[in-house]
């Protein structure tokens, strides 16, 4: 009995060493990547104040309000809204209707969910936030499911794709 307990106690500990490793690997490469573009773009930017004054002054605006106007006629004769299909899970259908200015995912809308019960209506009213959040910030429908709303999560990420195929 003692050499069961034993066995249990060191692969617990070499689940636990690798999976603390992996994360650890994801965090700081992550966070370096991070880094060196903030680091880069703070560079780029003093390297362009330390250059002449005058030809810094003349560019940066020019861009800026180059970029805002084409961004600002576009957006209304550009915007479209577009329903994707509906997904039948197991505790209902999920359908969402997305909205593009041009190729950005401005809003997302749930149009149909699982809500037969409480306890549905309970698990959505948690989850859809959370994908519809992810799916804005990701600008696609490469999210992570929500742990305890599985099949909603997942009719929602075919109900997006094929909103964003449609597009």
């Amino acid at each position: 009995m003692n050499s069961k307990s034993w066995r249990g106690t060191v692969l617990f500990t070499v689940i636990l060493v690798t999976m603390g490793a992996t994360v650890g690997l994801k965090l700081y490469g992550t966070a370096a990547e991070v880094t060196t573009a903030s680091t880069s773009v703070h560079s780029t930017a003093s390297g362009t104040t330390g250059s002449t004054a005058a030809p810094s002054a003349s560019a940066s605006p020019a861009p800026s309000a180059s970029a805002s106007a084409p961004a600002a006629a576009p957006a209304p004769a550009a915007t479209t809204t577009v329903t994707g299909s509906a997904v039948d899970t197991r505790y209902g259908a999920v359908q969402v209707k997305v909205t593009f200015s041009g190729t950005t995912i401005t809003a997302i809308d749930t149009v149909q969910y699982p809500n037969r019960s409480s306890r549905d209506v309970e698990i959505n009213d948690q989850a859809l936030p959370i994908l519809q959040q992810e799916a804005l910030a990701s600008q696609s429908a490469n999210i992570d499911t929500v742990s305890g709303a599985t099949y909603t999560s997942e009719g929602y990420i075919q109900s997006l794709q094929s909103a964003i195929d449609q597009r």
